[in-house]
């Protein structure tokens, strides 16, 4: 007990919701990846790697966990310029290939990964990590009782600004879920509201234009506008998602869009307690099954109770992650949890809308259940900054009932002694 104990510090709740995250997504994915195993022809390579990096994710977590939370604020002065010239490298070169050790390759005419040494991963990941902590340091550093200091507000609009302005172009739901993230930290870090206001109501107004430009724009002149490749493919998802019609089942096309018709179908074809775990029927016909409609599956498989398991666990993630915060007796840790949080969660409504048809097609991926390799590692690394900050603030709460019941014996704390109110 003491082993278990000492190797995995922090809040017991986040661990359990990581678990059966974990669990619910190495059986869903290798039910899921049907399609992946008959074009490999192997039964178990797809879940087999989907495991290692679930295993490689774990440690990840057991690693992060231990490291004191204010090493954290390093991260950014690396991922910020790396992912910086990765992202640019996706927006500029098409199809590059030096010798094999760096690799860029377009996958359904958007260019999000590159591969470096035979390693496949995203860009975006990093510079969504890195925005989340410079955000969260930068509203934490001069907080005060009125609130995060004058100058925080310009200074992430420049660093958040410029990453979204580089992921945009590839990947929006990824820079639109990034942008949201923040502007929920700088509200929930005391930014003025009347800037929030301004700001909220001026990329209200753009978005409005912008996809009144794409309505109106035909796609043969979309697709000669500069960096404007992906233009053609979001005005069709807006289009399909809002002349959504009720047609009779003989009218019915399913070629038109696919996807959605056959997420539906394993929606509409569940019930309660789902077909049992396996026994998915449109996995075999659904694209990204196993990624972006993982959610399907889910609730294909695991019924209705299966897929309101999985949003309590990402509300249960979310509530835990509000206590933790409220208990930081410093403004940074509980700024960098709540960003993750949000982040995570709000991936994770997105990804659910998409699966049920409440919102566009988007490659975003159900965190820690879709199969994946970056997003996979990143979102535990994630989990790890989160227990850290919980590790941190159980073992404050040890030393305050220590020094209460003897003050004179109370060993020294050193966690964090050191650290500046920064």
């Amino acid at each position: 007990m003491d082993l278990i104990k000492d190797l995995f510090k922090g809040d017991k709740v986040i661990w359990i919701i990581f678990l059966f995250l974990c669990l619910i997504s190495i059986v869903e994915v290798f039910s899921a990846a049907s399609t992946l195993t008959f074009k490999s022809g192997d039964h178990l390579g797809p879940i087999t790697h989907h495991s290692i990096f679930l295993m490689v994710g774990a440690v990840t977590v057991l690693i992060v966990h231990n490291i004191p939370y204010r090493w954290f604020r390093v991260l950014p002065f690396f991922l910020l310029p790396v992912s910086g010239i990765f992202l640019l490298m996706l927006l500029f070169l098409d199809n590059l290939n030096i010798g094999g050790l760096i690799v860029i390759e377009r996958i359904n005419e958007a260019g999000r990964w590159i591969k470096i040494a035979g390693i496949q991963f995203q860009p975006s990941e990093l510079a969504k990590m890195a925005t989340i902590i410079v955000t969260a340091f930068i509203l934490s550093k001069g907080q005060t009782d009125k609130g995060a200091p004058p100058n925080a507000f310009k200074q992430i609009l420049w660093v958040a600004g410029i990453v979204c302005a580089f992921i945009l172009p590839e990947n929006y739901s990824t820079a639109m879920l990034l942008a949201v993230t923040v502007y929920l930290m700088m509200f929930i870090g005391r930014v003025q509201l009347r800037k929030l206001f301004v700001l909220g109501a001026g990329v209200a107004a753009a978005m409005f234009i912008f996809l009144s430009f794409l309505v109106l724009t035909p796609n043969d002149t979309l697709e000669k506008i500069p960096m404007g490749r992906r233009f053609s493919t979001w005005k069709t998802r807006i289009m399909d998602f809002t002349n959504n019609k009720v047609v009779p089942p003989a009218k019915f096309d399913i070629d038109g869009d696919a996807q959605v018709a056959h997420a539906r179908i394993a929606i509409a074809t569940s019930n309660v307690v789902g077909k049992g775990p396996g026994n998915s029927v449109q996995r075999d016909f659904l694209s990204q099954a196993f990624s972006d409609f993982i959610f399907a599956i889910v609730i294909e498989e695991l019924g209705i109770l299966g897929g309101t398991f999985v949003v309590f666990l990402y509300i249960c993630l979310l509530v835990r992650i509000g206590r933790i915060a409220k208990k930081c007796d410093r403004p940074f840790p509980a700024l960098l949890i709540m960003g993750i949080g949000l982040l995570l969660v709000i991936q994770a409504l997105f990804n659910m809308m998409v699966a049920v048809g409440l919102a566009p097609v988007t490659g975003q991926p159900l965190p820690l259940i879709s199969k994946g390799g970056t997003s996979t590692l990143i979102n535990c690394a994630y989990i790890g900054m989160i227990l850290s900050v919980s590790r941190y603030v159980v073992e404050k709460e040890e030393q305050a009932a220590t020094e209460m019941a003897s003050p004179e014996e109370a060993p020294a704390y050193t966690y964090n002694n050191k650290e500046s109110n920064a």
